[in-house]
């Protein structure tokens, strides 16, 4: 099955996995699962480390690309559609990031690994993470 990670699920995939639940872990753990960070993702590390609210080992260019390689994560590129699909969704969250993600995962029919509890308010399979 394919899954589409929330941001601080692919963090704490990477450093903290004790942080993830069973559903979560079992999720990130199997082979036979494909996982996808999305390129907001890589825009909200960006942001968030570029105004100190995220320590990283390096800098988000060099950590991000080097540890999806690694974690054998794929990209998913936000397309025109995707940012478009925004619009129609119901403002239950003012997280652009976020926003994105769930249209994303409208759009590629995924689900969102998400400890987040306010995807579930949203048209989209979610996993809870925590």
């Amino acid at each position: 099955m394919t899954y589409l990670l929330d941001t601080h699920v692919w963090l704490w995939m990477l450093a903290a996995p004790e942080r993830l639940g069973g559903a979560a872990l079992a999720i990130v753990e199997s082979i036979a699962n494909r996982l996808l960070l999305s390129a907001a993702s890589s825009w909200e590390i960006a942001v968030k480390h570029s105004i100190g609210r995220l320590d990283l080992p390096e800098a988000p260019e060099v950590y991000v690309p080097e540890r999806m390689r690694l974690s054998g994560v794929e990209a998913l590129a936000v397309g025109h559609a995707h940012a478009l699909r925004v619009a129609s969704l119901h403002l239950h969250h003012r997280d652009p990031f976020d926003r994105l993600l769930v249209a994303q995962a409208q759009l590629e029919g995924v689900a969102i690994v998400t400890a987040d509890a306010v995807f579930e308010r949203y048209d989209v399979e979610v996993v809870p993470a925590g």
